[in-house]
């Protein structure tokens, strides 16, 4: 599953709120040839399109041009809580999510109704397995800014790993009708309806899903599982096998693909498909297990 870091640039730049707390530059423009000689102005420009995610090499270009911005002393509340938000979503890139908490709580105590870092701040807790602390900050998100659908999506994701999955529902539910477009909603709420047993409307939104980002691994092995919980191991494992060719690593698919071969009577191909994934994620069958499937 896919979390949206909102400011992290690639996610969220659209409209609930804008993507990545961008700093803007163009009222910037005007009020630079103030502060300096132009060879300064321009240097801040660059530092604000690195702290934007210009250059995507790596996360260290951003980091750095957050990192000047903050420096600098020369930058309001409002520009220093991008900056801080955007340089903890370069840290969450690089899996120092404690560094990338520490950026979010400056960035909300700059600015207390900024909800993109609370947003973020709550993806960092997830991947940390705090969930409800990510919880709570997805809840202030939403509270902030209710058109926040990647909050919602967050927030769902979030639930499902609680087991929660009607409520991860819930919030899936409210995120397609804020973005009807948002591949990854569509598919969050087609894997919690197949682990829910309801398997037609899960087909559906998967297929939605695929019809708005056919290259998805996710999607093909969330519409396999339903296929699989039908019964119907033909498509499963096609959608399994696409998944794989999409992803070769992922676990879920291959599990379930091999457990599709063994009720298909190819036995060994299954146990293949099952050991693989066994090896990639030890605990890949209890996972099943929960999603009613062994």
């Amino acid at each position: 599953m896919t979390l949206w870091f909102s400011a992290r640039v690639r996610e969220v730049s659209n409209a609930s709120p804008p993507a990545s707390g961008a700093v803007q530059g163009l009222a910037v423009v005007v009020a630079l040839f103030l502060f300096g000689p132009q060879a300064f102005a321009q240097t801040r420009l660059e530092n604000i399109d690195l702290c934007n995610g210009a250059d995507r090499s790596s996360p260290e270009p951003q980091i750095n041009g957050c990192t000047a911005l903050i420096s600098a002393g020369k930058e309001g509340a409002h520009v220093l809580a991008i900056a801080y938000n955007n340089r903890g979503n370069a840290y969450a890139a690089k899996g120092e999510y404690d560094r990338a908490i520490e950026d979010y709580n400056e960035s909300i105590k700059l600015e207390t109704t900024y909800a993109r870092p609370f947003n973020n701040r709550g993806a960092a807790y997830q991947r940390k397995k705090e969930y409800e602390l990510a919880i709570r900050d997805f809840d202030e998100a939403i509270k902030l800014a209710p058109g926040f659908a990647e909050a919602f999506v967050n927030r769902a994701e979030t639930y499902e790993k609680m087991y929660a999955y009607d409520r991860a529902v819930r919030d899936y539910d409210e995120a397609v009708r804020l973005e009807p477009k948002m591949a990854p909603a569509w598919n969050g709420r087609c894997w919690t309806r197949a682990i829910l047993g309801q398997l037609d409307t899960a087909v559906a939104d998967c297929d939605k899903a695929i019809g708005l980002q056919p290259n998805d691994a996710a999607s093909f092995d969330s519409r396999g599982l339903a296929y699989l919980k039908m019964g119907r191991l033909g498509p499963a494992i096609e959608d399994y096998s696409t998944a794989l060719r999409l992803d070769p690593k992922l676990a879920s698919a291959l599990y379930g693909r091999g457990l599709a071969k063994r009720r298909n009577g190819d036995t060994a191909a299954g146990d293949a498909d099952i050991t693989a994934a066994r090896l990639i994620e030890p605990t890949i069958g209890d996972a099943f297990g929960r999603y009613g499937v062994r």
